[in-house]
């Protein structure tokens, strides 16, 4: 936001509660507005509230999430990872389509930890977590579904000039990390200085590819150091990617209904 702000981009700010938003966007005369990505009717009633002030979206930046649950939990009867870092991106981004400009961009904050993810990607007999369930594995798999996303997204759009890009943002330590083991995130602190990167270097990328003129033409690309990055083979299978984009919008028509 301080980036955005400062060349004289209008900042809508989304955060889990309107008190938590204001928190972040006050410092930068941003706006606030709720959008709690693991609940629908929050997303739906974000979507409603920029519709109804019917706002133009020169870019949409997706960068919220939850890391490594110890243990299995779960939103609307799915994998509360995988609900909240894809699902609820999903329903937020596809149902502010019609608002984004024609040069529109759509930013996918992605993760290397998406070369973590199951064997098979996606485990689609699995998104319940009821057959097994691994913090990282999970994890890995909610970031594998943030690029196929952005994948198909940019598929999808080819030939309106609009684009969908995911990205690395990098190791940083924030509040990201706080369902990790506490010894493991205490030597993280330790090290940080010399092998993670600060907040707004973090930042950076995203901001990289959501409006360097450079990228104006860019879409359906992996983003790493504010540079092109190889993801994973499975990270750009399109096959993958489709059935992920099927999958979603039955789940978004199930829990929306």
């Amino acid at each position: 936001m301080r980036v955005l702000r400062l060349r004289g981009a209008t900042v809508l700010g989304a955060g889990r509660t309107l008190e938590r938003a204001k928190e972040a966007c006050d410092e930068f005369g941003a706006k606030p507005i709720a959008c709690e990505l693991s609940e629908p009717k929050s997303v739906l009633a974000c979507v409603a509230e920029l519709q109804a002030a019917g706002a133009r979206l020169d870019g949409i930046i997706c960068n919220a999430g939850i890391m490594a649950l110890p243990k299995l939990a779960k939103q609307h009867g799915y994998e509360l990872q995988f609900f909240t870092n894809h699902i609820g991106h999903f329903l937020l981004v596809t149902r502010l389509l019609p608002l984004l400009a024609a040069d529109g961009r759509v930013v996918v904050v992605s993760s290397n930890a998406h070369r973590r993810s199951p064997a098979e990607g996606i485990q689609f007999d699995n998104l319940r977590g009821e057959k097994s369930y691994n913090d990282w594995l999970a994890y890995g798999q909610s970031k594998l579904a943030n690029l196929l996303f952005a994948r198909q997204l940019a598929k999808r759009l080819r030939g309106t000039g609009q684009t969908a890009n995911a990205l690395h943002p990098g190791v940083i330590l924030t509040n990201l990390t706080r369902s990790m083991n506490p010894a493991m995130t205490f030597a993280m602190k330790l090290a940080s200085p010399l092998v993670f990167k600060n907040i707004p270097e973090g930042a950076a990328t995203q901001c990289y590819v959501a409006t360097h003129p450079s990228l104006g033409q860019a879409t359906g690309e992996y983003f790493s150091h504010s540079n092109l990055e190889q993801s994973t083979a499975l990270g750009k299978d399109m096959a993958l990617a489709e059935r992920l984009w099927d999958v979603s919008e039955r789940i978004v028509a199930e829990v929306t209904a």
